[in-house]
């Protein structure tokens, strides 16, 4: 047997573990704008925010190290059914996945009432979701009023210099870690998003464990040709 390879029997499909530290975030131009807006806390309107990107664009990864920066508990919007609101306007807030809620004129009340308590007792709001607020279903009109009053700081689709960093810190978070010309290599033949990005890795790393192979120059051309074909 090579010893670059495992024994298929030992290939185990264990889960990747995220680094999420600030350091670990990558800049590059298509997100240096909401990274320094995200910075600029202190001097945001109403001190409320928005932060909106794709999935797998990182936001989640801001959102937690901008919480961890001023102690702010972190939620999801679902979660606006069941919480204690005078424990959970103690504090700033994060609230993800605004734009996957249930439509329901019960949760949209809550939020606006989570809205005032935080702003009248000078904590920050951070909202997150897939999709610009305009495109967000809020039918309340104070609370859409509110949410598209507020400041959104987007998250581009990855540039070249970010897509091949993303594919790094993804292969690195399943402790892989394939030559620079591999990465070079995937980076020149994918398509640039940030879901292509998970789902190449996955694709990778699934077939190197069931062949019982490194992630070499020759292995990546041949399944990324793969990969390719299964997503046309």
């Amino acid at each position: 047997m090579e010893a670059n390879q495992i024994p298929k029997q030992l290939a185990f499909d264990l889960p990747s573990r995220p680094a999420l530290g600030k350091s670990d975030f990558f800049i590059s131009d298509c997100n240096l704008m909401a990274v320094k807006l995200l910075e600029d806390w202190s001097n945001w309107p109403n001190r409320q925010h928005v932060l909106s990107g794709s999935a797998g664009s990182g936001k989640t990864h801001l959102a937690l190290v901008w919480a961890k920066s001023v102690s702010a508990n972190v939620i999801n919007i679902s979660d606006i059914f069941d919480i204690d609101l005078q424990k959970a306007t103690s504090t700033s807030l994060v609230i993800e996945g605004m734009d996957e809620r249930p439509e329901s004129g019960e949760l949209e009340n809550n939020l606006f009432h989570l809205f005032n308590i935080l702003l009248a007792n000078g904590y920050y709001l951070l909202l997150t979701g897939k999709k610009d607020p305009k495109f967000w279903k809020v039918n309340l009109p104070d609370l859409r009023s509110r949410i598209l009053g507020m400041r959104n700081a987007r998250l581009l689709p990855p540039d070249d210099k970010l897509f091949l960093a993303l594919i790094a810190k993804l292969f690195a978070d399943r402790q892989i870690y394939p030559k620079p010309e591999v990465l070079q290599y995937i980076t020149r033949h994918s398509e640039r998003s940030f879901s292509t990005a998970s789902q190449l890795v996955d694709f990778l790393d699934k077939a190197a464990l069931s062949e019982g192979k490194k992630i070499s120059l020759k292995f990546a051309a041949s399944n990324l040709h793969k990969f390719n074909d299964l997503q046309s």
